[in-house]
Protein backbone atom coordinates (compact mmCIF):
# COMPACT_ATOMS: atom_id res chain seq x y z
CA UNK A 1 0.00 0.00 0.00
CA UNK A 2 1.45 3.37 -1.01
CA UNK A 3 1.28 6.09 1.60
CA UNK A 4 1.74 9.75 0.68
CA UNK A 5 4.71 11.79 1.80
CA UNK A 6 3.73 13.35 5.15
CA UNK A 7 3.93 17.13 5.43
CA UNK A 8 6.62 18.11 7.93
CA UNK A 9 4.99 19.79 10.93
CA UNK A 10 6.11 23.30 11.81
CA UNK A 11 6.41 24.75 15.30
CA UNK A 12 3.28 24.00 17.34
CA UNK A 13 1.96 21.56 14.74
CA UNK A 14 1.51 17.80 14.71
CA UNK A 15 1.37 15.39 11.80
CA UNK A 16 -1.56 13.01 11.47
CA UNK A 17 1.02 10.50 10.26
CA UNK A 18 2.40 10.42 13.82
CA UNK A 19 -1.02 9.45 15.19
CA UNK A 20 -1.38 5.75 16.08
CA UNK A 21 -3.55 2.96 14.80
CA UNK A 22 -5.61 1.85 16.65
CA UNK A 23 -6.62 5.42 17.48
CA UNK A 24 -5.57 7.15 20.68
CA UNK A 25 -8.00 9.05 22.91
CA UNK A 26 -7.09 12.03 25.03
CA UNK A 27 -9.14 14.28 27.31
CA UNK A 28 -8.48 17.91 26.33
CA UNK A 29 -9.42 21.28 27.82
CA UNK A 30 -9.60 23.10 24.48
CA UNK A 31 -12.67 25.30 24.07
CA UNK A 32 -14.93 23.54 21.54
CA UNK A 33 -18.02 25.30 20.16
CA UNK A 34 -20.46 23.91 17.59
CA UNK A 35 -23.05 26.18 15.96
CA UNK A 36 -26.04 25.12 13.89
CA UNK A 37 -29.12 26.97 12.69
CA UNK A 38 -27.84 30.17 14.26
CA UNK A 39 -27.71 28.52 17.71
CA UNK A 40 -24.85 27.30 19.88
CA UNK A 41 -25.46 23.56 19.81
CA UNK A 42 -22.47 22.56 21.94
CA UNK A 43 -19.95 24.41 24.11
CA UNK A 44 -17.34 22.60 26.19
CA UNK A 45 -13.84 22.58 27.62
CA UNK A 46 -14.13 18.86 28.45
CA UNK A 47 -13.88 17.17 25.04
CA UNK A 48 -12.24 13.88 24.14
CA UNK A 49 -9.83 14.08 21.19
CA UNK A 50 -9.51 10.97 19.02
CA UNK A 51 -6.35 10.70 16.92
CA UNK A 52 -5.93 8.08 14.19
CA UNK A 53 -3.21 7.70 11.56
CA UNK A 54 -3.90 9.85 8.47
CA UNK A 55 -7.02 11.48 9.97
CA UNK A 56 -7.39 14.94 11.51
CA UNK A 57 -8.61 14.72 15.10
CA UNK A 58 -12.27 14.24 15.98
CA UNK A 59 -13.61 15.92 19.12
CA UNK A 60 -16.26 14.10 21.15
CA UNK A 61 -18.34 16.35 23.40
CA UNK A 62 -19.96 15.28 26.68
CA UNK A 63 -23.77 15.21 26.44
CA UNK A 64 -24.13 17.67 29.34
CA UNK A 65 -22.51 20.34 27.14
CA UNK A 66 -24.84 19.80 24.15
CA UNK A 67 -28.35 21.06 23.45
CA UNK A 68 -29.79 17.55 23.31
CA UNK A 69 -33.27 19.02 22.86
CA UNK A 70 -32.12 19.81 19.29
CA UNK A 71 -30.85 16.26 18.65
CA UNK A 72 -33.15 13.46 17.51
CA UNK A 73 -31.95 9.86 17.53
CA UNK A 74 -31.60 8.53 14.00
CA UNK A 75 -32.09 4.93 12.83
CA UNK A 76 -28.67 5.17 11.11
CA UNK A 77 -25.74 3.12 12.48
CA UNK A 78 -22.16 2.45 11.41
CA UNK A 79 -19.42 0.23 12.75
CA UNK A 80 -15.83 1.17 13.59
CA UNK A 81 -13.39 -1.72 13.88
CA UNK A 82 -11.85 -0.02 16.93
CA UNK A 83 -14.65 1.82 18.74
CA UNK A 84 -17.65 -0.41 17.95
CA UNK A 85 -21.16 0.41 16.74
CA UNK A 86 -22.01 4.09 16.38
CA UNK A 87 -25.48 5.56 16.67
CA UNK A 88 -26.44 8.90 15.10
CA UNK A 89 -28.38 12.06 15.76
CA UNK A 90 -30.19 14.34 13.35
CA UNK A 91 -29.94 17.97 14.46
CA UNK A 92 -32.94 20.30 14.06
CA UNK A 93 -33.29 23.99 14.85
CA UNK A 94 -36.38 25.68 13.47
CA UNK A 95 -36.22 25.31 9.69
CA UNK A 96 -32.66 23.89 9.68
CA UNK A 97 -31.97 20.16 9.68
CA UNK A 98 -28.77 18.12 9.41
CA UNK A 99 -29.45 14.40 9.10
CA UNK A 100 -27.01 12.03 10.81
CA UNK A 101 -24.86 15.02 11.75
CA UNK A 102 -23.60 13.68 15.07
CA UNK A 103 -22.52 10.24 16.15
CA UNK A 104 -21.76 8.51 19.42
CA UNK A 105 -20.91 5.11 20.90
CA UNK A 106 -23.50 3.97 23.46
CA UNK A 107 -21.48 0.82 24.20
CA UNK A 108 -17.91 1.41 22.99
CA UNK A 109 -15.37 -1.36 22.56
CA UNK A 110 -12.82 -2.04 25.32
CA UNK A 111 -10.23 0.72 25.47
CA UNK A 112 -12.70 3.36 24.26
CA UNK A 113 -15.09 3.45 27.22
CA UNK A 114 -14.22 7.13 27.79
CA UNK A 115 -16.21 7.94 24.62
CA UNK A 116 -19.48 6.48 25.95
CA UNK A 117 -22.36 8.78 24.92
CA UNK A 118 -20.02 11.67 23.97
CA UNK A 119 -21.11 13.11 20.62
CA UNK A 120 -18.95 14.08 17.64
CA UNK A 121 -20.31 16.32 14.90
CA UNK A 122 -19.47 16.49 11.20
CA UNK A 123 -18.13 20.03 10.74
CA UNK A 124 -19.31 20.07 7.10
CA UNK A 125 -22.93 19.74 8.33
CA UNK A 126 -22.73 22.46 10.98
CA UNK A 127 -22.71 26.24 10.56
CA UNK A 128 -19.33 26.27 12.25
CA UNK A 129 -17.14 24.34 14.64
CA UNK A 130 -14.32 26.04 16.52
CA UNK A 131 -11.35 24.91 18.58
CA UNK A 132 -10.04 27.63 20.90
CA UNK A 133 -11.71 30.22 18.65
CA UNK A 134 -10.31 28.88 15.36
CA UNK A 135 -12.93 27.83 12.82
CA UNK A 136 -12.17 24.32 11.63
CA UNK A 137 -12.19 23.00 8.09
CA UNK A 138 -13.84 19.67 7.41
CA UNK A 139 -11.77 16.61 6.66
CA UNK A 140 -12.08 15.86 2.94
CA UNK A 141 -14.48 13.12 1.89
CA UNK A 142 -18.12 12.50 2.66
CA UNK A 143 -17.56 9.74 5.23
CA UNK A 144 -14.98 11.42 7.44
CA UNK A 145 -15.60 13.75 10.37
CA UNK A 146 -12.13 15.08 11.25
CA UNK A 147 -11.55 18.67 12.30
CA UNK A 148 -8.70 20.39 10.44
CA UNK A 149 -7.03 23.29 12.25
CA UNK A 150 -3.73 25.08 11.62
CA UNK A 151 -1.99 22.94 14.26
CA UNK A 152 -2.40 19.67 12.32
CA UNK A 153 -0.87 18.72 8.97
CA UNK A 154 -1.54 15.87 6.52
CA UNK A 155 -2.09 14.89 3.88
CA UNK A 156 -5.43 13.65 5.17
CA UNK A 157 -7.43 10.53 4.41
CA UNK A 158 -10.36 11.55 2.22
CA UNK A 159 -8.35 13.64 -0.23
CA UNK A 160 -8.46 12.54 -3.88
CA UNK A 161 -6.48 9.31 -4.34
CA UNK A 162 -6.44 8.48 -0.61
CA UNK A 163 -8.78 5.49 -0.99
CA UNK A 164 -5.68 3.32 -1.56
CA UNK A 165 -3.94 4.33 1.70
Amino acid sequence: MNHPEPIAPGPGQESVWDYPRPPAVLAVDKHIVVRFGGIILADTTCAIKVMETSHPPVYYIPPNDIRLDLCELSPHHTFCEYKGQASYYTVRTGASEARNAGWFYPDPSPGYEILRDHIAFYPALMDSCTVDGETVTSQPGRFYGGWVTRDVVGPFKGEPGSHVW
